[in-house]
C-alpha cells in the first residue's frame, strides 16, 4: 500500500498509526465484541472513551477546571450561528475582526442575532496582514470580540493574543487548534470543527468559560444550547461518538510525541522549510506578510497561472495532492497540519524546484 502525501485543506491526513488501531479495532473495540460505530453513546464502553478523549483535551492543552469542554455537532459553520446564540444575549452585541473569508461568514451570521461592530479588518491589505491591535476599535458593552485564530484560504494565523480587557474573547481555532500551546485562560470561548489536526469530520469541540453559560437566546434550540450541553456532559442528544472516538487516539498519539511543544516544534520547522524556499525564488510567490503567516495552510501561487494544471497534474504523479487553491484566490495551497509529515513538505519542495527548472 502506497499512501499519498495528502495536502488538502480538510477532511485532512490522520496520522498514519491511528489509522492503522482504527483499523485493528473495528470490528471488536477491546473485546466487547462490536465497533465502535455500534456502541450506545450511554453505555459504559462509550462512556469510558468519551471520558479519556476529554482528559486528555484538558491535559493536553491545559484548560482551566473553570471551563467545560463540549463534544458538538455542525463544524464552525455551525458555530458562527451557536456561538451569537448562546452569548450575544448578554449584552445584545458583539465585536468581529475580520481577517478573510472564514471571520467575514461568522460576522454575516452573526448579523441575525444582535447588533454587530467590525472592531477590526484586514481588507485594506486585501487580507494579506493581520490588523494592528492599536487600530482595532473596541466596544467595552460588547458580550464577546470574536477573531478566527486561523485563516485556510488566505493564509494568515495569529501568532499572538489579542487583548480584549474585560470582554471575552471567542476564537474560531479549527484549523490550528492543537497545533502549538494557547494560554486558555486568555479566551472566553475557543470552537473548532476537528478535521484539520484532531479527527475526522462530524465532531465540533468548544471549550467554554462557566461564566458564559446561560445567556442563550430563547430561539436556541436545546441542542445548541451550551448550559443544556454542558449540564448533559455533551450527551442531550447522540453526539458524533466514532469521530469523538478517534479524536482520542489522535490525542494519545500527539501526547505520545511529546504534547504541544514538540508538535509546534515540527510544525515551524516545516512551515520554515517551505516557506524558506518561497522566499528564494521569483518563479513562485507568497504574498502574506511574514510576521502573519500560517503554518498551517500555505497559499502560493505560480509565475505564470497557465502553468497550474501542469503543476498539479505532476504533483499527483509524485503522490502529492489536494495542492489546488481555494476557488476563490487560485493558485496552490499547501495545508500542512499536524499530521504531515516533513518528508511531505521536502518532496513538496524538491518537485517545486524540479518543475521551476523545466518552465521556469
Amino acid at each position: 500500500m502506497t499512501r499519498v502525501f495528502n495536502f488538502s485543506p480538510g477532511p485532512a491526513t490522520l496520522p498514519e498509526p491511528v489509522l492503522r488501531q482504527a483499523a485493528e479495532e473495528m470490528l471488536d473495540w477491546h473485546g466487547s465484541g462490536m465497533s465502535v460505530m455500534e456502541m450506545s453513546h450511554r453505555g459504559k464502553e462509550f462512556m469510558s472513551i468519551h471520558a479519556e478523549t476529554e482528559d486528555l483535551l484538558k491535559e493536553l492543552m491545559g484548560i482551566p477546571a473553570n471551563y467545560k469542554v463540549l463534544f458538538m455537532q455542525g463544524g464552525a459553520i455551525g458555530e458562527n450561528a451557536i456561538v451569537p446564540m448562546n452569548l450575544i444575549g448578554a449584552t445584545g452585541k458583539a465585536d468581529y475582526v475580520l481577517t478573510g473569508d472564514w471571520s467575514k461568514k461568522s460576522y454575516k451570521e452573526a448579523k441575525t442575532y444582535g447588533q454587530v461592530n467590525v472592531a477590526a479588518t484586514g481588507e485594506a491589505s486585501k487580507f494579506t496582514a493581520l490588523p494592528k491591535q492599536q487600530e482595532w476599535k473596541l466596544d467595552p458593552g460588547a458580550a464577546y470580540v470574536h477573531i478566527c485564530s486561523n485563516e485556510t484560504i488566505g493564509g494568515v494565523q495569529f501568532h499572538w493574543t489579542p487583548d480584549t480587557g474585560r470582554v471575552p474573547l471567542v476564537a474560531d481555532m479549527s484549523s490550528d487548534i492543537l497545533s502549538r500551546p494557547i494560554d486558555v485562560a486568555k479566551y472566553g470561548l475557543i470552537y473548532a470543527g476537528a478535521q484539520k489536526n484532531i479527527g475526522p469530520s462530524g465532531l465540533t469541540i468548544v471549550i467554554v468559560r462557566e461564566d458564559l453559560l446561560g445567556h442563550a437566546l430563547p430561539v436556541t434550540p436545546s441542542a445548541f444550547n451550551y448550559k443544556v450541553q454542558a449540564e448533559a456532559d455533551s450527551m442531550y442528544n447522540t453526539p458524533p461518538t466514532y469521530a469523538i472516538y478517534i479524536a482520542g487516539l489522535v490525542l494519545k498519539h500527539v501526547k505520545k510525541l511529546g504534547g504541544m511543544k514538540a508538535v509546534a516544534q515540527h510544525n515551524e520547522e516545516k512551515a520554515a522549510i517551505l516557506y524558506d524556499f518561497l522566499d528564494a525564488t521569483a518563479f513562485y510567490r507568497n504574498p502574506i506578510a511574514k510576521e502573519d503567516r500560517s503554518r498551517m495552510n500555505v497559499p502560493f501561487w505560480l509565475k505564470d497561472d497557465a502553468l497550474n494544471d501542469a503543476f498539479l497534474k505532476g504533483a499527483q504523479e509524485r503522490g502529492m495532492i489536494q495542492l489546488k487553491g481555494h476557488r476563490s484566490v487560485g493558485g496552490m495551497r499547501a495545508s500542512i497540519y499536524n499530521a504531515m509529515p516533513i518528508e511531505g513538505v521536502k518532496a513538496l519542495v524538491q518537485y517545486m524546484k524540479e518543475f521551476e527548472r523545466q518552465h521556469g
